[in-house]
């Protein structure tokens, strides 16, 4: 990789810094605080979500077919091992010299990179602090050069939504008939369009950069008159800085040989795996769906509530995914969707503030072999 590529991301390097958060967590007290913090957001989305389920049967009355969700588990790990591969393959196809690439080194960064992002996609409203905590951690951590490691979560995001996006468009255009709902499916193509919103742009800024500015230009005064936008100056230049090192990123992963189509598949296998967990919970609880018209409904409703403004899309999520529930008896929907919640967003919770205290430790030994 040529030193001018990367000097083309680190330039922003300066600019960058403002998205990333600082440290905390040095202490144990605050890593106990920080779990019983999630503690409690998981309580209070629970409650939310479900504490008005007054028709729920009572759990010693459910009858399960366990097995059911030993698939539902193993598509949520793969899916899980396939993200985090990507970020591998990402890491290791964008490090100057390969031949000191550490596998061991990477699949830890990676790992944690991907879980860190998912939990503070679930914790911040329109999953927007994901990102920023990925590019933090992997410029602390990752042993790359800086723009390498601004590139890679960027890209993490582009590739995942395109996956979303090309798995969405083949359900809408061949299985949309295996479902009787016109409403659904338009509610579903327009929370298509927020899906596509960044991907489109980052990819018409990279081959087209004078059209995007144009077109940014033109958004920007017409959101500026009907007072969406305050600072028309201030957002136009942020909005075209942001695109612009989007489409650097989109640029360097270009210009390493496959690395784009193999991130796709990765990302277009993550986003399979993710959609069947719904088919396979339905039928652990006894309801009798065919595949197809299970998991186009669940892309729909993914879809649909994509662009509702809450931390995991709570109250929208639950609400609108009752369409694929409610092939169950009302006493089973309940603790269907529970376990579907766990998979979707629950899990993520749970799985930050375990990787925070494993970093704690890790610390601590680190700190005692010094010592030593």
């Amino acid at each position: 990789m040529a030193d001018t590529e990367t000097n083309d991301v680190d330039s922003a390097d300066v600019d960058n810094k403002k998205l990333v958060p600082k440290k905390f967590l040095k202490k144990p007290l605050l890593i106990i605080l920080f779990i019983l913090i999630n503690v409690v957001v998981i309580a209070i989305t629970a409650f939310s979500e479900f504490g008005n389920s007054e028709n729920a049967s009572a759990l010693s009355e459910v009858k399960m077919n366990w097995w059911f969700l030993l698939p539902a588990t193993l598509c949520f790990l793969v899916a899980i091992f396939t993200e985090i591969r990507k970020y591998v393959l990402m890491m290791r196809e964008m490090t100057p010299d390969k031949k000191k690439f550490d596998y061991k080194l990477a699949r830890k960064v990676a790992r944690r990179t991907v879980l860190l992002g998912k939990y503070y996609d679930s914790v911040t409203p329109a999953a927007v602090g994901g990102q920023p905590f990925q590019i933090y951690y992997m410029r602390k951590n990752s042993r790359l050069p800086s723009g390498v490691s601004t590139s890679i979560p960027i890209f993490g995001m582009i590739s995942g939504q395109i996956g979303f996006i090309i798995i969405a468009v083949l359900c809408f255009l061949f299985g949309s008939l295996s479902i009787n709902n016109a409403v659904l499916i338009g509610t579903a193509c327009f929370g298509l369009i927020f899906y596509a919103f960044w991907p489109i742009t980052v990819m018409i800024a990279t081959f087209l950069p004078k059209a995007t500015l144009e077109i940014i230009t033109l958004l920007v005064k017409f959101l500026a008159k009907i007072h969406i936008v305050k600072d028309e100056i201030k957002t136009r230049k942020k909005v075209e800085y942001e695109v612009n090192e989007y489409a650097k990123c989109v640029r360097k992963i270009l210009k390493t040989r496959g690395l784009f189509v193999k991130t796709i598949i990765m990302s277009v296998i993550f986003n399979f795996l993710i959609g069947m967990i719904p088919f396979f919970v339905l039928n652990a609880f006894g309801g009798q769906v065919d595949f197809l018209p299970c998991f186009v409904t669940t892309i729909a409703v993914t879809s649909a509530v994509y662009f509702v403004p809450t931390p995991g899309n709570s109250g929208a999520a639950e609400g609108t995914f009752f369409v694929v529930f409610s092939a169950l008896s009302s006493g089973y929907v309940f603790w269907a969707m529970l376990v579907w919640r766990f998979f979707s967003y629950y899990v993520y919770i749970i799985m930050g503030p375990i990787i925070y205290f494993l970093m704690h430790l890790e610390k601590k030994r680190e700190s005692k072999n010094i010592s030593n």
